[in-house]
């Protein structure tokens, strides 16, 4: 894409009568007046010329002044420690400001644009769904046209992203698991045995070359996080969803799940106390060992502190010592303490057993640990967090599923499991067998995606939470990747999220887009990102990252609570990366409007 156009002259060229008003204001405390007025008086205007069919485009300039009334606020300057109003000015009075780049005349540029109602891409429906000029039967035919030829370019979109349920993924991954197999000298009996698959976790560099093929930076960065002893582990398993040629666009999210990038291994190399890794701020909200809590009748139980596989982006990953390190189960001493700490507190009706991975444990630890919560009079649903349907799926034995239901009483108490599947091309058929024996015993299964760059193409998510629903996982969250600086290379813009709920998850059946977006708030907890009252857009930074402020949920229940400020992704630079992988930018247009 040409970035070129993105400068101070391009700015002042399309935004005239903006830069009128900067150069016959006094100063710049008049200059804010004018301009807030302006956004005012812009709106008043399109509401008066709109016609039927503008309603999107309505929408459009409402949210961009709203916008940028926001930045124009005082407080916004203060929070976020720069001034667009001062950058607008020196600007219009052609004083130099280097530092401004062209991510930060990109999204200033765009906001001022959708604020004048200069229209740019509209959104896949808005192309396909236009008025319809009459009524009745006549009038449901054309709209019924116009759902078809919508639906066409949906499925069309979709369809682009493999699923491994599809026939030539399986074959692809039966050759893949054989030869697997030949270079750790097991057989296909073993492969079907978790605990094989557990004690032939690959560990290291050379094993895992001779069972597939790595990018001379994957190379790297895998043997500079051996060298500075990073947590990895591959299951066997999960290594057969990786394709044998390099560069494959099919496997990008499965690679990107477990091999790290350079970036994020010379970031953690580089950290001498590893809590300041704890983006939740789990130490803060840790009343007793073992037990994390941030909701009045939810709290988190963690007795098993391992996987047995490393996610790259794991919020928990300052944590873990190593893929299943001995000594990670915390002991049924503490086990049993943490359990009465939640009996003592009757407000909990709601425990997620996590850690790590609790069904990497055994049967007989794992039931002790169930029928202790179980045995709490106040707990209403024990969910389990668990990642093994895909890393491990023969996991889920009959044994297993039998086990977790023991505990489940209907109209008493729920038993859930939460899983994290991140993309089409995880899901094989062994995933779908162990969902479907969780199924059969009255056990829910629900999915947490994280909403990285390696599942954010238009329509991938989508395709994701399509799939889930057909193999019995329905979506429950869409998590916004965590702004921490270790993982920057998966983090996607907050305004690419909002655009794929708002334009792309929206259009699928009901039952198939229920998850819910949302951000984490650092020590306090989810904050719904469909809910602009709980955050503000506090401006633009010159290197074009958008600085926003979260509120906790607890905003409109407690009265005093403190706020979250955090800096996103340039849009221009995650737009510039989906070009050099070969996606076309003006398909994302429209996302420079999201806030």
């Amino acid at each position: 894409m040409d970035i070129s156009i993105f400068t101070a002259k391009y700015l002042k060229k399309t935004n005239p009568r903006i830069f009128k008003r900067i150069g016959l204001a006094q100063d710049i405390e008049e200059l804010r007046g004018q301009l807030i007025d302006f956004t005012f008086n812009v709106e008043q205007q399109a509401v008066e010329e709109a016609s039927s069919d503008d309603a999107s485009l309505l929408a459009r300039i409402r949210d961009c002044g709203f916008s940028f009334r926001t930045i124009l606020k005082k407080g916004s300057e203060q929070a976020a420690g720069f001034s667009i109003l001062q950058a607008l000015w020196d600007i219009g009075h052609d004083l130099p400001r280097p530092e401004l780049s062209p991510a930060f005349f990109a999204d200033l540029l765009h906001l001022l644009l959708g604020m004048q109602g200069q229209a740019l891409r509209k959104a896949p429906d808005a192309i396909h769904l236009t008025a319809v000029g009459s009524s009745g039967r006549k009038a449901a035919v054309k709209r019924s046209r116009q759902l078809d030829n919508l639906w066409d370019e949906v499925d069309r979109r979709m369809s682009a992203y493999p699923s491994g349920l599809e026939e030539k993924a399986i074959l692809r991954r039966q050759a893949r698991r054989e030869k697997i197999l030949s270079v750790l000298g097991g057989s296909l009996e073993n492969w079907h045995d978790w605990r094989w698959q557990i004690r032939h976790i690959v560990r290291d560099l050379a094993t895992l070359e001779k069972m597939v093929k790595l990018s001379g930076s994957q190379r790297n960065a895998l043997k500079a996080a051996k060298e500075n002893r990073l947590p990895f582990g591959i299951t066997p398993h999960y290594l057969s969803l990786m394709d044998d040629e390099i560069g494959s666009k099919r496997d990008a999210a499965i690679r990107a799940q477990v091999l790290p990038p350079m970036s994020y291994v010379k970031e953690i190399a580089a950290v001498e106390d590893v809590s300041c890794l704890d983006f939740m701020g789990e130490e803060d909200t840790s009343p007793f060992d073992l037990v994390t809590r941030r909701y009045p009748a939810i709290c988190i139980l963690k007795p098993y502190n391992t996987c047995p596989q490393i996610c790259v982006y794991c919020q928990r990953n300052w944590e873990i010592d190593d893929v299943m390190a001995s000594g990670a189960f915390a002991g049924m001493e503490k086990v049993d303490a943490a359990v009465q700490w939640i009996s003592d507190h009757p407000a909990i009706h709601e425990v997620l057993i996590t850690g790590g991975d609790p069904l990497a444990m055994g049967n007989e630890a794992l039931a002790a640990i169930l029928a202790k919560v179980a045995e709490i009079p106040t707990v209403e649903r024990i969910r389990i967090g668990s990642r093994t349907l895909v890393t491990m799926p023969m996991r889920i034995t009959e044994g297993l599923a039998a086990l977790i239901s023991q505990y489940r009483e209907p109209g008493r108490r729920e038993v859930t499991i939460m899983t994290h599947v991140q993309h089409p091309y995880e899901v094989t058929p062994d995933t779908v067998a162990a969902v479907n024996k969780f199924r059969l015993r009255g056990i829910p299964v629900y999915n947490q995606l994280v909403y990285t760059y390696y599942a954010s193409k238009r329509f991938e998510a989508a395709a994701l939470r399509r799939l889930l629903r057909l193999i019995g996982i329905d979506p429950y969250y869409t998590f916004n990747t965590k702004g921490k600086d270790e993982t920057l290379a998966y983090r996607t813009p907050i305004a690419r999220l909002l655009q794929e709920q708002q334009e792309e998850a929206r259009l699928l059946p009901g039952l198939a887009r229920t998850d819910e977006a949302v951000f984490n708030v650092p020590r306090q907890g989810k904050s719904y990102l469909r809910d602009r009252g709980y955050r503000n857009f506090l401006t633009i930074l010159p290197d074009g990252a958008r600085v926003y402020e979260f509120h906790s949920w607890e905003k409109k229940v407690a009265q005093d609570t403190s706020t979250f400020i955090t800096t996103d992704v340039p849009i221009l630079h995650y737009l510039e990366r989906l070009s050099k992988d070969g996606e076309s930018v003006s398909d994302y247009e429209t996302i420079w409007h999201y806030f």
